[in-house]
């Protein structure tokens, strides 16, 4: 009968059908195969332009130079934008805590008599390089404030019941503010003020805040117990 087809054809065209689908799966295969491939070197790219970029850019300098345990020193406080203790110096450089503080002490002698803007200060538990105070005035007009180290009025307070009653729990910190104080501690960890340091021994178990290493760096200071006295706060003005 005129339009129907014999089992042999319907089995050539299965057939067919079936080589099309062997032929197009195997494209498919081939293709995702050439695009992993290129994603791998497109990595492979990436990631030694981002091995270049993070490669530290040195000065020539016009004459050859003869390291000393201070040039050394010098220049390693002169490239950190933290603070060092005198163990990790120690360890760079190779040599004991006591050549580190000597080779300090020669350093801001020799600073001293060539009138020069900066010292190597103690701040936070180690050491950095700082430009002195009677320089701010021109300063202030290079440095530009930026976003995420401005901090509001709202913001200080949180830092400062922080800052001289941690450890301390949030329940806390409203108690003394008499608002919500969520939101703030969130922004201040963010901002790398405050840190979490452990749970308090009371129901629940709430977190206890602190402050950080940052915190000391940003506000000049040692240790805490260089903050100052209550009692030496101007009261505000009522």
């Amino acid at each position: 009968m005129e339009g129907t087809m014999t089992d042999s054809q319907q089995q050539n065209i299965q057939d067919e059908q079936s080589n099309l689908e062997d032929v197009d799966s195997q494209a498919l295969k081939e293709t995702a195969e050439e695009i992993d491939e290129q994603s791998e070197i497109a990595e492979e790219n990436e990631d030694t332009q981002s091995e270049q970029s993070q490669e530290p850019v040195f000065a020539e300098p016009e004459e050859p130079i003869e390291t000393t345990i201070e040039s050394v020193i010098e220049a390693i406080l002169f490239a950190s934008d933290e603070s060092l203790s005198a163990t990790k110096l120690a360890a760079i450089v190779e040599i004991t805590t006591r050549q580190v503080n000597e080779a300090v002490k020669t350093l801001n002698e020799r600073y001293k008599a060539g009138n020069h803007a900066f010292r190597i200060v103690q701040i936070a538990g180690g050491y950095q390089m700082l430009t002195l105070s009677p320089y701010n005035h021109w300063l202030k007009k290079l440095l530009r404030a930026r976003g995420d180290t401005k901090l509001s009025a709202a913001a200080l307070e949180t830092l400062a019941i922080i800052a001289y009653k941690q450890p301390i729990i949030r329940a806390d910190i409203e108690a003394i503010r008499g608002v919500a104080a969520g939101e703030m501690i969130r922004s201040l960890m963010y901002k790398g003020l405050v840190k979490i340091t452990g749970r308090a021994d009371v129901l629940g178990r709430p977190m206890l805040y602190g402050t950080t290493k940052k915190f000391l760096e940003v506000f000049g200071l040692n240790t805490l117990k260089d903050l100052p006295k209550i009692e030496e706060l101007k009261k505000p003005e009522g």
